[in-house]
């Protein structure tokens, strides 16, 4: 696998296979739920192998300069172009980062939280407790930075000075491995453009200016005088929109905070969606964990999903239907 187009089209399973026999002897491998390919430098990038599409990729669409890359099937750019990177960034190393391909992210991180588990239990690698950085490439865009939980300032500050700006998200498989290593964690965008849509495209160009930024991390990451970062835990504010000003928010001022490790996964809607707001809870699921959702939910009712929609996008224009098991080491 040495082109972008080799990690589109395998299913999960089939891409987990040939990672597998790549990095064979490398890696420690939990089947169907991640590979941990060893390295030698303190810094552990992160990408997930699935993607939301149904059908493989077996067709793809290009640009007439070969930049813009789309599929009728979905291209999947998230997360195959993390995926990808993460292989291009380790090929290209002097030393080399240790990197995380995980299962099943994208239905509540399942893959993350068995490593996270694994290491809980002491059967991972002592050198991952030596990490000085999670870096998850798996974000939509160009220049996206996005932090979740972790606040830890100079890790923003030196991100931002590789040219990335600091954004919103709503969880990512670094949401369980960052907390559990105690290493602070960021990630960054990987090229692709409207996530979670038959709609997506990925940029070439600006995959590529990722990778040769989080090429250049790496090599720093690697230097003796590198620091670590620490993983320190945000204090969580409630985001009010100024169209709910006539509801009690109370509620969210008692609510418990909802752990980040552990059993607690993101869960399908307690009850059906209304079909005017199913397209634009889906949308919201990119910002969004669907707890968070279904618990505004159940407090304000569905309309809140609109209110949710308005806070992010503005206003919502209907589109017209004419329009185009164990651990083992190998």
């Amino acid at each position: 696998m040495k082109t972008l187009e080799d990690f589109l089209k395998p299913t999960q399973k089939q891409l987990f296979s040939l990672l597998r026999k790549v990095y064979k002897g490398k890696t420690v491998v939990s089947k169907g739920q991640f590979i941990l390919v060893k390295g030698d430098a303190p810094i552990m990038l992160v990408a997930h192998l699935d993607t939301v599409h149904e059908k493989s990729v077996s067709v793809i669409c290009k640009s007439s300069d070969g930049n813009i890359l789309m599929s009728p099937q979905g291209i999947g750019g998230d997360d195959r172009c993390g995926v990808y990177a993460l292989a291009t960034v380790y090929e290209a190393a002097f030393r080399k980062p240790w990197l995380l391909f995980t299962c099943d992210e994208e239905i509540g991180g399942r893959g993350a939280d068995a490593f996270a588990l694994a290491h809980e239990k002491g059967k991972l690698p002592k050198e991952v407790d030596s990490m000085k950085l999670l870096i998850e490439i798996d974000r939509r865009g160009s220049k996206d930075a996005v932090y979740y939980d972790c606040d830890n300032q100079d890790l923003e500050e030196y991100i931002t000075s590789k040219g990335f700006e600091t954004a919103s998200g709503s969880f990512s498989d670094i949401s369980y491995i960052a907390p559990e290593l105690g290493v602070a964690a960021v990630n960054l965008s990987s090229g692709y453009y409207n996530a979670h849509t038959l709609h997506e495209f990925i940029n070439r160009k600006h995959l590529d200016a990722v990778i040769a930024k989080v090429s250049k991390i790496v090599q720093e990451a690697s230097l003796p005088n590198f620091p670590k970062y620490e993983y320190r835990e945000r204090v969580r504010n409630i985001f009010v929109s100024k169209n709910w000003a006539n509801y009690d928010l109370g509620f969210f001022r008692d609510k418990p905070v909802i752990p980040t490790t552990g059993a607690v996964r993101r869960k399908k809607p307690s009850k059906p969606i209304p079909a005017e707001y199913v397209d634009m809870y889906d949308t919201l699921l990119d910002y969004y964990g669907e707890e968070e959702i279904e618990s505004y939910r159940e407090t304000f009712g569905d309309k809140i999903i609109a209110e949710l929609y308005e806070s992010e996008f503005g206003p919502y224009f209907e589109k017209d239907d004419d329009a185009a098991g164990g651990i083992t080491n190998d």
